[in-house]
């Protein structure tokens, strides 16, 4: 068994060259570090440096043993951090980032309940609509639609199924569509160019159609602006249900389904974070997000 002073001296020296400068940064005294040294070397009975001109320098089995050494005092600080998590509370920063279509329907009613249980945490909560591409250990982001490859675990979470909407007032002036080959003769509100490549529609008996919709000449970059377009009558657009039946609880009568029986595919919502350990915060955060997914998102999983 090594005693870790000793591994901690050597690996010092190793770095600096100088038993003065590393007494000096351990706060040791020369002759301490200078014994702990002999010692490693006694416990594994062969010469782990070699003095030449005014520095020490590592023999070939210090060399070798110096990897190894590393690696033992990286495990201990790793455990010495895990055992101090488990005496103290949940607490600290963790920065939440939530796709702008999920964030005051689900996160906005949620984030109270959050911080209620854990008291001591401090969270940041950021809206976006593109995953993200940087990584960061202490950043949590729940992402709609398909998610490129970012280094980052990336966990199923539910899916969004999707419907085409318009306004009573915008069908009040145009007939209601009865195949999707009528869209090309209605007004078609992608804002956020998500059928850019076109629209894949399934019916259960009619098998698939492609629409190719009209290029947007007005792009924005929030959900609620493309909802709020089709809310006022602009066309026909393309909406999550769960999305959809939010804005109607608030504001009754200002959507209409349309071609309910012609299904888009559903949107993933993923749950996104680093890989390997989390700090408890982080975890307490995970666990709290899965817990409070919505019925719906879990369903449209199931169906798709």
């Amino acid at each position: 068994m090594h005693d870790f002073d000793e591994l901690n001296a050597f690996a010092e020296v190793m770095e600096t060259g100088s038993l003065t400068l590393s007494a000096r940064k351990l706060g040791l005294a020369k002759s301490t570090l200078s014994r702990r040294i002999s010692h490693l070397e006694a416990r594994l009975e062969q010469p782990l440096l070699r003095r030449q001109a005014n520095r020490l320098l590592p023999t070939e089995a210090g060399l070798l043993f110096h990897r190894y050494c590393q690696d033992m005092l990286a495990l201990a600080a790793r455990s010495h951090e895990a055992l101090a998590e488990l005496r103290e509370d949940i607490s600290g920063t963790v920065t939440l980032e939530v796709h702008c279509a999920l964030a005051r329907g689900w996160m906005g009613q949620i984030m109270d309940t959050f911080m209620a249980r854990y008291p001591r945490v401090e969270l940041t909560l950021r809206t976006r609509e593109a995953p993200p591409t940087s990584l960061n250990s202490h950043c949590v982001h729940v992402c709609l639609g398909q998610v490129p490859e970012s280094g980052l675990h990336q966990e199923p979470l539910g899916r969004l199924s999707r419907g085409l909407y318009a306004s009573p007032d915008y069908l009040a002036q145009q007939p209601l569509p009865g195949h999707p080959r009528d869209l090309a003769d209605h007004a078609w509100i992608d804002l956020l160019g998500t059928t850019r490549d076109g629209l894949l529609l399934h019916h259960s008996s009619h098998g698939s159609y492609h629409f190719y919709p009209p290029r947007s000449r007005l792009r924005v970059d929030l959900t609620a602006l493309h909802l709020d377009a089709i809310a006022r009558g602009k066309g026909i657009g393309l909406l999550p249900h769960w999305l959809a039946d939010k804005r109607e609880a608030h504001h009754p009568g200002e959507l209409t389904p349309c071609l309910p029986d012609w299904k888009p595919s559903p949107l993933p919502i993923t749950l996104l974070y680093a890989y390997g350990h989390q700090p408890r915060r982080v975890q307490a955060l995970l666990t709290f997000l899965r817990e409070q997914m919505p019925c719906q998102w879990r369903q449209d999983d199931v169906a798709a």
